[in-house]
């Protein structure tokens, strides 16, 4: 699928292993490894119901606040969620969002 990204730094950050805006990213192997996997992942698909069937994903269409958007899991056991919207064979990926809260993790 056709991946285009709203948000510069991230493109950097998949394409590079750097950036200077995610710098706790950066320093984490697991979450960029699991980053790298999901974007490839996503990158090979031939369409988002392949997506949907991949597990370790577990792809999701959200709902209230984030109305439009789909969400992966980036790394198994963690709340970090790569955010994007779809179209027909395209994919734009708009943030890597970190939340803490997700699934119950009240804090």
């Amino acid at each position: 699928m056709e991946i285009i990204f709203k948000d510069k730094d991230l493109e950097e950050l998949i394409a590079a292993g750097k950036n200077k805006h995610y710098k706790k990213i950066v320093k984490d192997n697991v979450l960029m490894n699991g980053l790298i996997r999901a974007y490839t992942t996503l990158l090979f698909a031939k369409d988002i119901i392949e997506v949907q069937n991949i597990s370790f994903l577990h792809y999701e269409r959200l709902k209230h606040d984030y109305t439009g958007i789909s969400s992966i899991r980036i790394v198994q056991n963690r709340v970090e969620r790569l955010l994007f919207t779809e179209n027909e064979n395209k994919i734009e990926i708009t943030l890597l969002k970190l939340d803490t809260t997700h699934y119950g993790n009240k804090k």
